[in-house]
């Protein structure tokens, strides 16, 4: 089956993203980044089991979830909880493995192993604060 939706996440410091998804989650870089006239990273592309997220920095202006959270009386009321919230879901083959890999490379888990209704899963926050739960591929 091809990838029909390509979900576009936004970061502060995408080449830093970049690098700690990589370290955490697994991803592998694909394609060329395309840098900006500013140093900020336009486009860029990692891929897990196939699939593509695509990154990128939309101008210097631009707050993750966990700066907006920090400054920001009411985002940090309505993220405290631990669902995902504008996050993504990612199968993957070992789950135990991976959330180890996750918990090793520093990513907040905010729901821990736990068997769901559509199998087990965790979710976890990245650098930014972007959710993405992460469930064993049935």
């Amino acid at each position: 089956m091809t990838q029909r939706i390509f979900p576009m996440i936004a970061y502060e410091d995408t080449a830093a993203a970049i690098d700690w998804l990589s370290d955490a989650f697994g991803f592998a870089e694909r394609g060329q980044r395309y840098e900006m006239e500013d140093g900020t990273i336009g486009h860029a592309e990692l891929e897990i089991g196939g699939d593509v997220v695509m990154l990128a920095t939309p101008n210097r202006e631009y707050q993750s979830p966990k700066t907006h959270r920090d400054s920001c009386d009411a985002a940090a009321r309505w993220l405290d909880n631990p669902w995902v919230i504008d996050g993504l879901l990612v199968e993957v083959d070992d789950l135990e493995a991976h959330h180890a890999r996750a918990v090793e490379a520093g990513a907040i888990v905010i729901r821990p192993l736990d068997d769901g209704p559509d199998g087990r899963l965790y979710t976890a926050e990245d650098l930014e604060g972007h959710r993405w739960m992460f469930q064993q591929r049935q």
